[in-house]
């Protein structure tokens, strides 16, 4: 990154000759800094999408049960890919504030402590999940399917050191407004992944297993990358070294603050996962779960954008924070709703419009044919899934990008398990609605919770504002 060169830094704090063009972007304007980073964000989040909906695809050449393997171990992928996520947004929003506070010195020991605390959370859950791995997926009810995945999970958690760091250094990058090289390695993971799968899937003749070394594969490529980024070339904002880290109890409150309750989210989407995955059995059988388990990811994919912004947002909301600009932070908010209702709208239509072509591509095999009438069906009813969407995603980006990693869970807790199981449980089985109660308990328990998220998040913003007019100096807009 080009680097504005004017004066000598300090030990503490950073000057102009310490800032790159991504933390100058982050500290302007924050409508212009939203779009700028929410770009490459976007194209990162469609691309990672595009890779799962690819997968999904090769697999299904194997059958209804080699996908439904894949969604019995799915719950299990989102606890890794939530740590993966949850680290990254921690190291975001506790640099990303630092950076706003102009205190560079803590923000080079967050990065270290970021890196730290992956590498021994990594090894530990490498070995209980290895140990444990069949009695977990028993009770997640792979019942029949259960060879296959295991033969899928076991590699997916041999790469779990590896998708932990590549989670926290893109939450590095993101953090000083870098996400260009952050998208670059993104993509680079999502193409090499797609081109290995059929290769290993089917040349190779490794099955189901062949997906999981491909993700395996470009996951361990894009490491080495980002090793050499950070390590060796070294022209970040952030400085890595380990005479930079000094262990500080603050900076690993602020990293886990916000990085574990991330993290303990996407627990709460996988019990929500578990929770479903057994109601459709009960009321459907294991179809049915193949079908919830492709259709999500096609509705994953649709959400990429969402969750582009709202990823941008944790950053520019947190140099904000930092810099005590709480005006400046509701303007950001307000910004990012805009924008994501105009992207839910453009997807809705799009979704439901091209709903039985993209269920074809899933049902290509004979093996799995018969399931494209009801995938169709569950895309379009998710196209209202996703109306309310960006009020729940931005409302938890803010208190993520605050610090109040808490208040984030707390909001997803009452989102997937007060409202959606709920609400599924109550249609599918209570009212015997079967498989489609499951898809409207989804559709109105997000609905409940994302209201419910953005009534929280403007009271909290408020607040701020009012504070800030107690003290004229902080109110630096």
């Amino acid at each position: 990154m080009q680097r504005n060169k004017s004066t000598p830094s300090t030990p503490n704090h950073s000057t102009d000759y310490d800032k790159t063009e991504g933390v100058i972007t982050i500290l302007g304007d924050p409508k212009k800094a939203l779009v700028k980073l929410s770009g490459p964000m976007i194209i990162s989040m469609i691309l990672m999408s595009l890779y799962n909906i690819v997968n999904a695809i090769w697999v299904a050449g194997l059958g209804g049960d080699a996908l439904a393997a894949v969604g019995f171990v799915t719950p299990l992928y989102l606890i890794l890919v939530g740590l993966n996520n949850g680290l990254g947004a921690g190291a975001a929003s506790a640099i990303s504030r630092y950076i706003g506070a102009n205190n560079k010195k803590s923000a080079n020991n967050a990065a270290m402590h970021t890196l730290v605390l992956t590498m021994g959370i990594s090894l530990i859950l490498t070995v209980v999940l290895l140990v444990f791995l069949e009695p977990i997926l028993i009770l997640f009810g792979a019942g029949s399917t259960l060879d296959l995945a295991i033969q899928y999970a076991q590699v997916i958690i041999l790469g779990t050191i590896l998708m932990l760091f590549v989670g926290a250094a893109y939450g590095i990058l993101r953090a000083e407004g870098d996400v260009k090289r952050a998208m670059y390695a993104m993509i680079l993971s999502s193409v090499v992944n797609m081109v290995l799968d059929p290769i290993l899937i089917y040349v190779a003749g490794w099955g189901i297993s062949g997906a999981a070394w491909g993700t395996f594969i470009s996951t361990a490529l894009v490491a080495v990358i980002l090793l050499y980024w950070l390590f060796v070339k070294r022209n970040t904002y952030i400085s890595f070294s380990f005479k930079d880290f000094m262990p500080d109890r603050t900076i690993t409150k602020n990293i886990l603050g916000v990085g574990l309750p991330a993290s303990v989210e996407f627990l709460v989407i996988s019990i929500l996962s578990i929770v479903l995955n057994a109601i459709l059995v009960m009321v459907a059988g294991t179809d049915a779960v193949a079908v919830y388990t492709t259709g999500w990811r096609v509705v994953m994919f649709a959400m990429a954008p969402i969750i582009g912004i709202g990823t941008a947002l944790v950053t520019v909301v947190g140099a904000s924070y930092g810099a005590k600009k709480y005006g400046t932070l509701h303007m950001t908010y307000k910004y990012s709703l805009k924008i994501g209702l105009l992207v839910v709208a453009v997807t809705s239509i799009l979704l439901y419009v091209f709903a039985d072509y993209i269920a074809m591509l899933f049902t290509y095999s004979s093996a799995s044919a018969y399931l494209s009438p009801t995938i169709a069906s569950f895309i379009q009813v998710m196209c209202l899934f996703f109306i309310f969407l960006p009020l729940g995603a931005m409302s938890s980006s803010v208190f993520q990008g605050v610090g109040k990693g808490t208040t984030s869970l707390i909001l997803t807790v009452l989102r997937e398990l007060a409202f959606v199981s709920v609400f599924a449980y109550t249609f599918s089985i209570l009212l015997g609605w079967g498989e489609n109660g499951v898809w409207w308990g989804i559709i109105i328990g997000n609905l409940f919770g994302s209201i419910f998220a953005y009534i929280w998040a403007h009271i909290y913003i408020k607040r701020l504002e009012d504070s800030s007019k107690l003290d004229p100096q902080l109110n630096r807009l």
